[in-house]
Order: C-alpha cells, then structure tokens, then sequence
C-alpha cells in the first residue's frame, strides 16, 4: 500500500466530488474533483519519466499553497521519485543548499524564486508553475494512464527539511510506508469520514497540516487551502462557508480568535459552525489554560494535540488524545507502529531509574 493508492480509489469512488479547493489572497475560489487531482498527477509522473526521472531521483518543491501543489506533489510520489519540499519563506543561499544537499535532479518553481535561474544548470531543469493554465496545457500531452512503477514501501517518498535555526537546515526523510502509517494512525485519532473538509492555512511544505488531512484522504474527504489573511473574522467565515469540520491551528491563531471573543470584536453568534467538531494544534507547547478558554467558547468541539510533526511523520509519533487537556507537554502514547524504549550505554533501564529515551518508527531524522 502506498498514500498514493488512496488517490487512485477516490478518484474511482467519487470521481466528480470536490477533492481539492483553493481560496487565494483575493478571495477568489477555485477546485479540483478526485477525478482530475487523480488525472494531473498521472500527467505529471509520465511527464517526469519524459524528463527521464528514475525512482528514487529527487525532484523539488517550490511553491506556496496552490491548487497545484498537491497534483504535483503526489504526481512525484506517483513517478518513483522523491518530492525535495522546500521552505519559500527561506533565502536564496538556503534554497540552493537544500537542493544541492538532496541533489534535485528537477525542480518545480514559481515567479517567486525566478532569480533561481541563475543557478540552474545542464544537471537540474525546472518548471516555472506561476501560470496554472500554462501548465496545465503542458501537461494535457502526457498520457492520464500510469504506467505502474515498483515502488518499495521502505523507499524514500519525501525529504521534508528543518526550520534552520540552529544553521543550516538539516534533512528529514519520510518514507512511503511513514506516510500510509500516519494516515492510519490519524484516521484511528480523528475518526474521519468522508464529509468532513479539512482546513490547512499551513503551509504544505511543513508536515504539520498536511499529514493530518491524509486521515482524510484514506475516506475521500477534502482539503481547503486557505491563503486569506489570517484574522479571526477570516478564519470562522471561511470555516462556515466550507462547511470545515476539521482544523489544525497553531497557538498564535488560536489566541487571536479566542481574544476577538473575550474583547468583542467577533461574536459566535454571528456564525453557523455546528459542523466544526475538531480543533488540534502542536508544533510547540500547548498552554493547557489556552485550551480550556478555547473549549468554554466552542462547548461542542473536541479538541487534541499532536507532537512529532516533522521528524516522526506527523501522528504516527505522540498522540495526546481528546480529553486529555490536563497533561502538559508531549505526554501521550507512542503509535502501535512506533517502538519505544528508555535506555543506558544501549541497555535498557529498570524501572524507575534514569535513562535516554529512544524512539523507533517509520520516520527517519
């Protein structure tokens, strides 16, 4: 099983439903069904075997959040290769380290980062992605069917990368079998269903949001990037026009919407969000009195933390559980595909006694 298979089977069961809605800076919508998220990632993939992309070639990821972005992503999964996501926020030395430490062999771009034209060179082709149409159309040549690779579970399928502040960024790589373990462990979390729609202000070169919604995709359900400004009026308008039952917000977010209520400044009853049945967070410690305010507010709604987001492929690592808003910190318990132990000089320790925690799972750091 690849995350990529899930894909496949949607595109099959619900062909013409909404997978994939994009709302940019100007508020203007646009969408992808199952069918041709399933269809341009096929293009894509036999476009990267044009370019002569062998499995487990590395092929890079430069956009902001698009409706492309995922396409292209799984249509790099889908071609044997190994999607390099890099941070568009970072500055042009940081980018070209990143691509030369992965050795990209291509990369796909946008009119933000064109001085990388400098750097590219007879070993590393790119992909200007600014114009969708443009794209699109090129890919429109390329076959819809695929062409099935022997794709290894235990193989690499992305290198996600640190934020860099401890110097330069270091490599995580997330294998397949990573990827089908957090869409099952988040699944088995969040119990998502085919109706539920998944918010991600993220961005999706961080794992964070995006490896939450592959609990989704397992059921068909679909995602919204959301690029708007992110105030709190934004964030619940958009939350009840989607019809969002599922968010992923960091703390700043969190405490922006929650001090609009408590000065006024927005009002719930202003909104219809019945539907909205979930809220996590992680990425940094969570202040347990900040979720309690959140819950006396949103009385309906579950709330959960999630830790190991990047470095142990997202849910598969610690998981809080809902109702849990009493411990602190990254307490919970380790996924049944994680194996963990507390140790001395390699051996492990007797209880009650002092050791080095060691974690062992699908993702690699």
């Amino acid at each position: 099983m690849l995350i990529t298979d899930y894909l496949k089977s949607n595109a099959n069961k619900y062909p013409n439903t909404e997978a994939l809605i994009h709302i940019d800076s100007e508020n203007s919508r646009t969408e992808l069904s199952w069918q041709d998220f399933d269809i341009i990632s096929n293009q894509l993939a036999n476009f990267l075997k044009s370019k002569n992309i062998k499995t487990g070639d590395k092929v890079g990821l430069l956009l902001q959040n698009e409706i492309i972005w995922l396409p292209i992503y799984f249509g790099i999964l889908k071609s044997g290769a190994t999607a390099v996501l890099l941070n568009y926020n970072s500055c042009q030395d940081e980018i070209e380290h990143c691509i030369i430490l992965s050795d990209c062999k291509g990369l796909f771009f946008s009119h933000n980062h064109i001085h990388l034209n400098s750097f590219l060179n007879d070993n590393l082709w790119a992909v200007d992605c600014s114009d969708k149409k443009k794209l699109l159309d090129t890919l429109k040549v390329y076959s819809t069917n695929l062409v099935i690779n022997n794709i290894s579970s235990e193989g690499i399928a992305s290198i996600y990368f640190s934020s860099g502040t401890t110097g330069h960024s270091k490599a995580i790589l997330i294998t397949h079998k990573a990827l089908v373990s957090a869409a099952q462990m988040e699944l088995s979390h969040h119990k998502q269903c085919f109706e539920d729609r998944f918010l991600c202000i993220c961005p999706l070169y961080h794992a964070g949001a995006k490896i939450h919604w592959l609990g989704s995709l397992v059921v068909g359900g679909a995602i919204v990037l959301y690029n708007c400004p992110l105030t709190p009026k934004n964030l619940l308008s958009v939350i009840e026009k989607e019809r969002i039952t599922i968010t992923f917000l960091l703390v700043p977010q969190i405490h922006d919407i929650i001090d609009a209520l408590d000065l006024g400044d927005i009002s719930l009853n202003n909104y219809n969000l019945e539907q909205w049945r979930l809220m996590h967070s992680g990425a940094q410690y969570i202040p347990q009195p900040l979720i309690e305010r959140w819950l006396k507010y949103f009385t309906n709604q579950k709330y959960d933390t999630n830790y190991g987001l990047t470095e142990s492929t997202g849910p598969g690592c610690i998981h809080l559980g809902v109702d849990n808003t009493h411990k602190l910190g990254s307490i919970g318990k380790a996924d049944p595909n994680w194996e963990v132990d507390i140790v001395k000089d390699g051996t492990s320790v007797s209880c009650g006694k002092i050791g080095e925690l060691i974690v062992k799972g699908p993702g690699i750091m």
